[in-house]
């Protein structure tokens, strides 16, 4: 799937909405406002429609989405392949799944995340220059970066959110939000793990300026896994955030405490 998606977008003269659809042949674009779902593809009337209400970012993502759909329903090989392997409920989840692997590599071609890699580092900074160039979240940024990342290094993209205290009160909390890691790190942080008020990536945002230092992996339980840590800060008080493990940290097995994996 993403080497269908990848030689797609080689063949076509642009990555704008307009170009990416010329490699498909009579298939039409709509935005137009379609509730909670962001689009879809309809191979009957060859129309993908692209919510008119949603985030640019997310439009962008969403058709290359459904142009993926459209690729796979092509390749009457690797349609068949799937059909053999899986049916129902999973199918569905496979085909969407692929659907987003061929999103990512028609956005995020490999010279573009290799050339942030090679300028910035496997660093939040490339987190966030990645998703910057590419139009795309930080979140959907995060995978494919991890993807290429050959360090021992863990991503994150944290952000303030309301969190309920020991009372139940809602309150202000720096937490992450998603997390990856590069193939040789064989776990994550958990989604709404709190980041210490006087750790680099809260100082990141306090004061919007990059932080790099070594300190710590912030784990729920409190275990503080060695790290260096290059927290950069983005737009809408979100932080992209790099966490380069020390070699006795990447194969080591998670506490039962934390069961981030």
């Amino acid at each position: 799937m993403k080497a269908l998606a990848a030689g797609y977008a080689r063949n076509v003269p642009g990555l704008d909405a307009h170009s990416l659809m010329l490699g498909l042949e009579g298939i039409g674009l709509e935005f137009m406002p379609m509730g909670d779902r962001d689009g879809a593809y309809d191979p009957e009337h060859k129309v993908i429609l692209i919510n008119s209400k949603v985030r640019p970012e997310r439009q962008r993502f969403t058709l290359a989405h459904e142009i993926s759909h459209a690729l796979l329903l092509g390749d009457d090989d690797l349609l068949s392949d799937i059909h053999d392997v899986f049916e129902g409920e999973r199918l569905e989840q496979v085909i969407e799944t692929l659907c987003n692997v061929g999103a990512a590599a028609i956005l995020m071609p490999e010279e573009l995340v290799r050339d942030m890699i090679a300028r910035f580092g496997e660093t939040g900074r490339a987190l966030a220059e990645l998703s910057k160039r590419a139009d795309v979240s930080a979140s959907t940024a995060l995978y494919t970066l991890a993807e290429y990342t050959q360090g021992p290094v863990l991503y994150a993209v944290c952000a303030v959110a309301k969190q309920e205290d020991d009372e139940g009160i809602p309150r202000p909390v720096l937490s992450v939000r998603v997390s990856g890691a590069a193939p040789s790190v064989k776990y994550t942080l958990r989604p709404g793990t709190p980041i210490p008020d006087d750790h680099p990536v809260a100082l990141a945002l306090d004061t919007g300026f990059q932080m790099e230092t070594d300190s710590y992996v912030p784990f729920p339980s409190g275990r503080k896994m060695p790290a260096h840590v290059v927290a950069y800060p983005n737009k809408y008080r979100v932080i992209n955030v790099s966490f380069a493990l020390q070699k006795g940290e990447i194969q080591g097995e998670m506490p039962k405490d934390d069961p981030d994996k």
